[in-house]
């Protein structure tokens, strides 16, 4: 049975990941800050799993991160711990820093120097997988696609600290030869999505009856990936990826941030219809843009189809129906992470 340490386990991609890791016979070791976007509540289907270890820590304590790889001696470690939401990056990109950054380096000399005490069988068979995003890679025009070898340009604080950790990960298979592999996706959506992000935030506003904020004209381009597609994703890339190389991941699914605010109104409205028969594209107000908006995202994902065999099986129109049935038939994990700090209210309008 294999072994993966599995940091920010307990969070959107990271908790996914992990839930079907376990259901494939992985064991995990789990270790998540548990910020506020962090949930418990995630795992409890594998709370009494003998196979998943859940460790509550910064993957920037390296006395820990040390004593956890000692312990249980795994075979990968895979890397989804990060502060990720751009708007509270504008508002506070110090904690950004300080995780995406300081944190990665600190995971990347605790995994060094685990690696390089292994037996010779067991190093040549281990890997760090790191999960980016495609937004370091700045924004588009209307055409053309983001490639592994398009140029670093990121806009925001959020991916800028992506950027340096990116660059951290490089930099320590070039110099220390770690068999690093990374991964930049496009924007997830899917289950237990902490809801500051447009498709979870737009379900709960559109549930309470509140305006549906769309940010300045909503034809901002985002390609869209569905969170079981970018778990499968992550689990070729760490089965048959090339030892420092990069795959970009997407879901072939360009749509307007309008757009997708409709489908989930259209979807909701034949699911959950408002008392007093009005759409829910009635909710919908446009709002002052976010500073410094990339304009449009799209990836190329390729290389991970024609070198190892991956693309995505859904599309979206399916991922998005999935999505809104889970949030109508779980609203007490989302009434559970509401109970915290956030309650649904707009940030990153400080710059």
């Amino acid at each position: 049975m294999p072994t993966w340490l599995v940091t920010g386990g307990a969070g959107f991609i990271g908790g996914n990941f992990v839930l079907e890791a376990v259901a494939k016979g992985v064991r995990v070791i789990n270790l998540d800050a548990l910020t506020y976007a962090g949930n418990l509540k995630t795992l409890v289907p594998i709370e009494s799993n003998p196979n998943h270890v859940f460790v509550q820590g910064d993957i920037g304590d390296q006395s820990l991160v040390t004593r956890l790889l000692a312990e249980h001696q795994p075979d990968a470690v895979l890397n989804f711990a990060a502060e990720s939401h751009v708007d509270r990056s504008i508002d506070g990109p110090g904690a950004f820093i300080q995780t995406n950054v300081v944190g990665t380096l600190g995971l990347l000399e605790a995994v060094r120097d685990y690696w390089k005490a292994l037996p010779a069988d067991k190093g040549a068979a281990f890997r760090f997988l790191h999960v980016s995003t495609d937004e370091v890679y700045g924004t588009l025009g209307e055409t053309g696609k983001f490639s592994e070898t398009t140029q670093y340009a990121p806009n925001s604080p959020y991916s800028a600290s992506k950027a340096a950790s990116d660059h951290l990960v490089r930099a320590f298979h070039h110099t220390y030869g770690l068999p690093v592999l990374t991964t930049n996706c496009s924007n997830n959506y899917g289950p237990y999505h902490f809801p500051e992000k447009l498709i979870p935030l737009v379900i709960a506003k559109a549930l309470a009856g509140e305006p549906l904020p769309v940010y300045g004209d909503g034809k901002q381009v985002r390609d869209w990936l569905f969170v079981a597609d970018h778990c499968e994703a992550i689990r070729t890339v760490l089965a048959k990826g090339q030892v420092g190389e990069t795959y970009n991941v997407g879901g072939n699914s360009e749509k307007q941030n309008i757009e997708v605010v409709k489908a989930i109104c259209t979807l909701l409205d034949a699911r959950r219809p408002r008392e007093d028969g009005q759409p829910r594209s009635s909710q919908i107000t446009y709002v002052a843009d976010r500073p410094g908006h990339d304009r449009r995202y799209a990836i190329d994902a390729s290389k991970l189809k024609n070198q190892l065999g991956w693309e995505p099986k859904y599309t979206f129109e399916q991922g998005i129906a999935f999505t809104v049935d889970w949030y109508l038939e779980n609203q007490e994990w989302v009434n559970g992470v509401l109970d915290g700090s956030y309650r649904l209210q707009r940030i990153g309008t400080s710059a």
